[in-house]
């Protein structure tokens, strides 16, 4: 599985942003697809999640103004992003497929997204 994702981008807080992830192969509708996001000088966390059913998971931070969704046809998950703040600002990343250890075995290139207060 090869992952593309796009949609990141300059914008004013309190704006919005959706970022999409397009993904290669043939196991991205019976896959897990999550986000991923990574300040300067921060670890890398997690944003949101969504099952191949369709259920998603939100970190504190994102729930209420983040929704996650994916269209299987399209092989593209989707996170639309509201009320942006500054501490937004970070490189996302979007991941598939979860191993037995509960890891994300594929992940994409990042789309730099960058909050103005």
């Amino acid at each position: 599985v090869q992952l593309q994702a796009s949609g990141g981008g300059l914008v004013q807080a309190g704006g919005s942003l959706r970022l999409s992830c397009v993904a290669s192969g043939r196991t991205f509708s019976s896959s897990s697809v999550a986000w991923f996001r990574q300040a300067p000088g921060k670890e890398r966390e997690f944003v949101a999640s969504i099952s191949w059913s369709g259920s998603s998971t939100y970190a504190d931070s994102a729930r209420g103004r983040f929704t996650m969704s994916r269209d299987n046809a399209k092989k593209t998950a989707y996170l639309q992003m509201n009320s942006l703040e500054s501490d937004d600002t970070a490189v996302y990343y979007c991941a598939a497929q979860i191993n037995i250890r509960g890891e994300y075995m594929y992940w994409g290139q990042g789309t730099q997204v960058t909050v103005s207060s």
